[in-house]
């Protein structure tokens, strides 16, 4: 029943009581439990949880009542999304035995759909990381070659559903962390608008950059689980829709460092929405290069503001000392990893008296002009079309360059900084490792970006082959 794992596919067949949600659940366990060792996409797993949810719905559909899209969908959550009574890590030796007495807004809506969480997925150590290297609890492979990194930080919850250990996958996003491991994954993922997904209950390292996300295997599912996640409009309506005379602007700053591979696919993605109509015209967002550098010091700077209250005196790891200021920095150096520690130091540097204005009010400035590049663009254009990453998943050997690492979601940053919607697509392979395209639009723009996504998924179809474990 996982080879077609999509969710609205599985709905059905849960309707119409063909399977039932045990029988799924207990299939997306085993599935787990036999791909953990080479994957180690969690971190924790509710097995019993998840089997009592599922006789819910399955008691519900005995007694003829409708259940919803997801309702016995099995489901993973980042693990920086809080979950009441389940240990919530962050990837952190900091929070290794953190049980929240809370749930976040994204998960109780999540289970008030009837979706079944079968586990937490793993993470770079609180979301700061493009590799999913930089967890407490290992990294985690990419489904496709365990050789090379499913990306980060939500790598794993795109890694869980591509190796079809879940239906759906919450991920966290602040900049491009679902979308850059969707397309290394090769799934979709899907950054909404800023604010759109409540992120109460999301342990944020940035809040102004942070999103919540969906992971799923097509865009009908990413539809469906936005629905949920909003509890708003019906956004499958906007699936199937014609989009000839749509106006999709082509930056051309994204294509300059395109590997060849990535370029080819995405060219043969442009002449497909050609030939479905829409209207593609080269455009220029001029201060895409510096995107990242913005990113990287707000990002610092809001991680050393958020994550000063892990001191080891009101929650999470202490250590042992002789005295407070020894217990400080015991703490943080041993609760905290080197990538993460590393960040923090720059984000101290970039809020310091001496510094602020060289760095965090410099960064904030050239926020605002991505934000202006993206007005002009979008004054004209319905939608722009990037390539998600400029190449495709780099191996994990410790010999690959950091700072490459680090620039893998440099395509993917400003639409953070700008707070704008926008969705990775997998579009075909280069050698044997999936590659993405990125659509973007404007504020509340999930619509236009789902019917443009789809229309081009159809003629894909990525979603029919299956990763290689």
């Amino acid at each position: 029943m996982l080879n077609d794992a999509r969710i609205g596919r599985l709905h059905e067949l849960l309707e119409s009581r063909q399977i039932s949600a045990e029988e799924l659940i207990t299939a997306v366990l085993e599935r787990i439990s036999t791909l953990e060792t080479t994957l180690n996409a969690f971190i924790t797993i509710t097995p019993e949880q998840a089997l009592a949810d599922a006789q819910t719905v399955d008691a519900s559909i005995a007694r003829g009542e409708a259940i919803g899209p997801l309702a016995g969908i099995p489901v993973a959550l980042k693990d920086n999304i809080c979950t009441e009574g389940v240990r919530t890590t962050c990837g952190s030796r900091m929070l290794e035995h953190y049980v929240p007495p809370f749930s976040a807004v994204a998960y109780e809506r999540l289970r008030q759909a009837g979706a079944v969480l079968v586990g937490k997925s793993n993470m770079d150590e609180f979301a700061t990381g493009t590799t999913n290297k930089n967890s407490f609890f290992g990294a985690t492979a990419n489904p496709w070659s365990p050789d090379h990194i499913p990306g980060g930080s939500s790598g794993a919850s795109a890694a869980s559903v591509a190796a079809r250990q879940v239906c759906l996958s919450i991920g966290s996003d602040a900049g491009g962390s679902v979308r850059v491991p969707a397309a290394h994954c090769g799934v979709v993922g899907l950054k909404p608008t800023y604010g759109l997904i409540p992120t109460d209950g999301l342990a944020e390292c940035a809040p102004s950059l942070e999103h919540l996300g969906p992971l799923t295997l097509d865009v009908t599912g990413c539809a469906l689980a936005l629905q949920v996640l909003t509890a708003g409009e019906d956004y499958t309506a906007y699936l199937g829709r014609d989009i000839r005379g749509l106006r999709i602007g082509i930056p051309q700053e994204y294509l300059e460092q395109a590997d060849p591979q990535v370029r080819s696919l995405f060219d043969s993605a442009v002449q497909m929405l050609t030939g479905l109509g829409a209207e593609v015209e080269e455009t220029s967002l001029p201060h895409t290069q510096s995107a990242p550098a913005s990113y990287f010091t707000i990002s610092a700077a809001e991680a050393f503001s958020n994550l000063s209250n892990f001191d080891g005196v009101r929650f999470g790891h202490r250590a042992e000392a002789r005295h407070l200021h020894e217990m400080y920095r015991k703490t943080r150096t041993e609760g905290f990893g080197p990538d993460l520690r590393r960040r923090l130091i720059f984000g101290t540097l970039a809020l310091s008296a001496d510094h602020y204005e060289e760095y965090y009010l410099n960064a904030q400035k050239i926020r605002t002009l991505v934000c202006r590049d993206f007005d002009q663009a979008f004054s004209k254009f319905d939608l722009l079309l990037t390539p998600t990453v400029p190449t495709p998943p780099p191996a994990a050997s410790l010999g690959q360059d950091e700072l490459e690492m680090r620039l893998q979601g440099r395509y993917a940053m400003p639409a953070n900084l700008a707070g704008i919607p926008a969705l990775s697509l997998p579009i075909g392979f280069a050698g044997e490792l999936p590659v993405g395209l990125q659509l973007l639009a404007p504020s509340l723009g999930e619509g236009t970006l789902l019917s443009a996504a789809y229309a081009l998924e159809q003629l894909v179809g990525f979603y029919r082959h299956a990763s290689k474990i």
